[in-house]
């Protein structure tokens, strides 16, 4: 395939910057799907002052109208499909199921906002005076920091731009460094659904360089943030600065899926090989812990490594690849060390992960399944509270659910949780003790849909949703009185009499 030359969106006008950088596959680092700028802080300016001039006049159209562009939009993405599944897949690797699992991710939310411009967004309500109509409207905020991920380079920056540009606000869009091909062709689509100059906008480059200047920004009213933890607390801290600006972010997990004494073993299994191992276990919601009965334990542990063991790894452009290649070398080194860290607490090694290097797997960063499991939980283990991001799955076996839940809970994240059982009142409990943001039963803790609210409780975010919920991380909710009447008398008894 051609080499992608991506560039910048500022104003309606693609830009170049004084410096490339290059975007590699992680399945064969010698393939270079394309460049994309390095851009500086003064490209930070350029793009807030396109977004904030474009600002007035967008925010004066309707709902109905902004969503009409959302929707052409979307209609561009469905022709566009195949190609946008394609790159996420070159790009970051995972397997094309996933690659096309995000780009119809991504048409599902340009779909679900579509339809919301011709939704309430509002509310009349009841004033307390009979002679007055009370209101409760949204209203935009400004400038909105799009910053996303590389693990779902389609589907998140729709998440988070859609719903922004929809309530009227403009957008600055940061995507991940290792991703700026997908997000070059996102903007492609917006060019070409006719969006007006500087409501979108579009910065590649590196934290340090872009990232920063652009949440420090005068004139960015609120940023959304999907990535690390250490990067979302800072971007909180910053925006705490100003007491106008607003942070919403997403921040990773030690998701768990709990398997219960009534499981159905068969399920389980299955759930928690998608759960672990899809995207290489690159997901902010992976489930890194199976926490789980102790009279299940041992077979399921022995039926678990065997099936971990026949996972086909490979490059994800390949239809039979389950597995594909982690992002980059560092990640690798990660990965190592977490494992090196279970070995060292004292965990019993059930599938060796090895890296991958022979043959097809020369120029790629491939890994394969590391399984472990405790005899007991162990407290204050780094293995067993840390996010690896990676295939790296810990068995703890427990006695009973009050113990699973405890075990959940033990840990400074609370983003994704799956319940395997067949009881309704344990699932039920499970629900009301757990501390998270996503749960399921019977399924694994993967799988988010747009119209669900999408965030973490603790470490995993500051309670402001993506997806579904973005609207009031993106809007001001205001209060509106009109009084009908010829006197004036308000709700708490004053009056006028002097």
């Amino acid at each position: 395939m051609a080499t992608v030359i991506a560039k910048n969106y500022v104003h309606g006008e693609w830009r170049d910057a004084a410096e490339q950088f290059e975007s590699v596959n992680p399945a064969n680092r010698n393939d270079i799907i394309g460049t994309a700028p390095r851009s500086t802080a003064a490209d930070v300016d350029d793009a807030v002052s396109s977004a904030k001039n474009a600002y007035e006049s967008w925010r004066e159209l309707s709902w109905v109208k902004r969503a009409e562009y959302v929707d052409t939009f979307a209609q561009l993405l469905r022709r566009d499909i195949e190609e946008v599944s394609a790159l996420v897949t070159r790009e970051c690797g995972k397997a094309i199921n996933e690659g096309r699992a995000d780009a119809v991710e991504a048409l599902h939310m340009a779909q679900y906002v579509a339809g919301l411009g011709r939704m309430p967004n509002g509310f009349t309500i009841s004033s307390e005076v009979a002679s007055k109509d009370a209101f409760i409207l949204r209203k935009p905020k400004g400038v909105i920091a799009c910053i996303t991920p590389w693990n779902f380079p389609s589907a998140i920056p729709l998440w988070v731009i859609l719903p922004a540009i929809l309530a009227g606000n403009t957008v600055v869009f940061k995507p991940a460094e290792q991703t700026p091909i997908v997000a070059h062709k996102l903007q492609e689509l917006f060019h070409e659904a006719g969006f007006p100059a500087g409501v979108v906008n579009l910065l590649h480059g590196f934290g340090e360089e872009v990232g920063d200047p652009l949440v420090k920004h005068k004139d960015v009213a609120a940023i959304l943030f999907t990535g690390s933890r250490a990067v979302g607390k800072y971007i909180q801290q910053v925006a705490a600065g100003d007491a106008f600006k607003f942070a919403a972010t997403e921040m990773g997990g030690k998701n768990a899926t709990i398997v219960l004494a009534d499981a159905d073993l068969d399920l389980a299994i299955n759930a928690c090989l998608l759960g672990a191992f899809k995207t290489s276990g690159q997901r902010c919601v992976s489930t890194s812990r199976i926490i789980i009965d102790r009279a299940l334990e041992p077979e399921f542990s022995r039926r678990y490594a065997e099936k971990v063991a026949k996972i086909k790894i490979g490059d994800g452009m390949r239809e039979e690849t389950f597995m594909g290649p982690l992002i980059e070398p560092g990640s690798i080194e990660k990965w190592q060390f977490h494992n090196a860290k279970a070995v060292e607490e004292g965990a019993e090694v059930l599938v060796q992960g090895e890296v991958l290097t022979d043959g097809d797997y020369a120029n790629g960063n491939f890994v394969s399944p590391f399984v472990y499991r405790f005899d007991g939980y162990k407290k204050n283990t780094f293995c067993l509270r840390e996010e690896a991001f990676s295939p790296h799955v810990a068995i703890i076996p427990v006695s009973g659910m009050e113990e699973a839940v405890d075990v959940y809970n033990d840990t400074d994240y609370g983003l994704a949780m799956a319940v395997i059982t067949e009881d309704y009142r344990k699932w039920r409990w499970v629900r009301d003790h757990a501390e998270f943001g996503l749960g399921y039963v019977n399924l694994p803790s993967i799988g988010a849909e747009v119209h669900l609210p999408f965030g973490g409780v603790k470490a995993s975010g500051n309670g402001h949703p993506g997806a579904e919920g973005i609207l009031d991380s993106v809007t001001h909710r205001i209060a509106f009185t009109v009084n009908h009447a010829r006197e004036i008398v308000l709700a708490q008894g004053l009056s006028t009499t002097i």
